[in-house]
């Protein structure tokens, strides 16, 4: 073992995740993940890239949670496209390091899903990065905006929102 391996906290194999408790941690879903040279530029930084990835593993991971295998609905003709984003860079992370990336579904609006995040460290108590996504439901083979969810996800959808 590394030095600076024990300073890090333990986490499960790489993509581990964690359904916290909405009492706990206000509804936030939790994806942890360690900061690996792949995702890092040449500065031994995170990349900017990364953390886009890293919040949607964190979704789809916390729509699994539930239940919702965002792959079925693929195979069924629904996509759930990012169509706005924004996120807020407040300090970078480096290689070697341990974050937990929280989602939790902010609000659905029809077809619109705006879902909020923070990476963090993984004991809460640096901020990195901050973000909103904003998801709409399309019919694959069409390739258009479908009116409403279909009844199932909404339901599902419903139950995640509640945790918050």
């Amino acid at each position: 073992m590394l030095e600076n391996d024990r300073t890090q906290p333990e986490l499960a194999q790489a993509g581990a995740i964690q359904s916290l408790s909405a009492g706990e941690y206000g509804g936030w879903f939790e994806y942890l993940v360690r900061v690996y040279p792949h995702h890092t530029d040449y500065g031994g930084m995170v990349w900017h890239g990364t953390y886009l990835a890293w919040m949607e593993e964190a979704r789809v991971e916390s729509l699994r949670s539930i239940g919702i295998e965002y792959a079925d609905w693929v195979a069924q003709g629904l996509e759930l496209p990012v169509v706005e984003l924004s996120i807020r860079y407040h300090r970078a992370v480096q290689m070697g390091q341990a974050v937990a990336v929280r989602t939790r579904m902010a609000a659905g609006e029809g077809v619109r899903l705006l879902w909020d995040y923070e990476i963090r460290s993984a004991d809460g108590k640096e901020l990195y990065a901050t973000a909103q996504v904003t998801l709409v439901g399309v019919d694959r083979e069409k390739g258009k905006i479908i009116r409403q969810l279909p009844p199932a996800l909404k339901d599902a959808l419903t139950r995640l929102s509640a945790k918050s």
